[in-house]
C-alpha cells in the first residue's frame, strides 16, 4: 500500500503542491494559525494514509508544545519542513531519520 504526501499551511503555500497533484492537505490561513494549525497538524500525523507531511518551517512557532514535539519525533509519517530556514542538513537528517540509512553518504564517498 502506497501512502500519501499531506501539506499543511496557508492557501498560498499549499496550491504548488497541489497543482504538482498532491492531493492530501489542510489549508490554514495565516490569521488561523494559532488557533486552527494544531488541530490541522493532528489531523495529518493521525491519518494512517499519510507517509510524508510538508510544513512550512515558519508554521512550527504556530504550534502548542505537545503538537510541536510530536511534528519532531514523528518517524511516520516523517514531517518535512521547508523555506527560509530549511537548510541541505536539516532535510538529510529529516530523510535519513525516516528511512533509517544516509542516502547521501554513498555519493560523498564516490567523488
Amino acid at each position: 500500500m502506497s501512502q500519501e504526501i499531506a501539506v499543511v499551511g496557508d492557501p498560498e503555500f499549499t496550491t504548488g503542491f497541489r497543482l504538482a497533484g498532491v492531493r492530501r492537505f489542510e489549508n490554514v490561513p495565516g490569521g488561523e494559525k494559532g488557533t486552527e494549525l494544531d488541530d490541522a497538524v493532528t489531523n495529518v500525523l493521525d491519518d494512517e494514509e499519510v507517509g510524508i507531511v510538508v510544513m512550512h518551517d515558519d508554521d512550527l512557532e504556530y504550534l502548542s508544545r505537545n503538537v510541536r514535539q510530536n511534528v519532531e519525533t514523528s518517524v511516520e509519517p516523517v514531517v518535512v519542513t521547508i523555506g527560509s530556514g530549511t537548510g541541505g542538513g536539516g532535510l538529510r537528517d529529516q530523510i535519513k531519520r525516516a528511512i533509517g540509512i544516509d542516502l547521501m553518504d554513498e555519493d560523498e564517498d564516490n567523488e
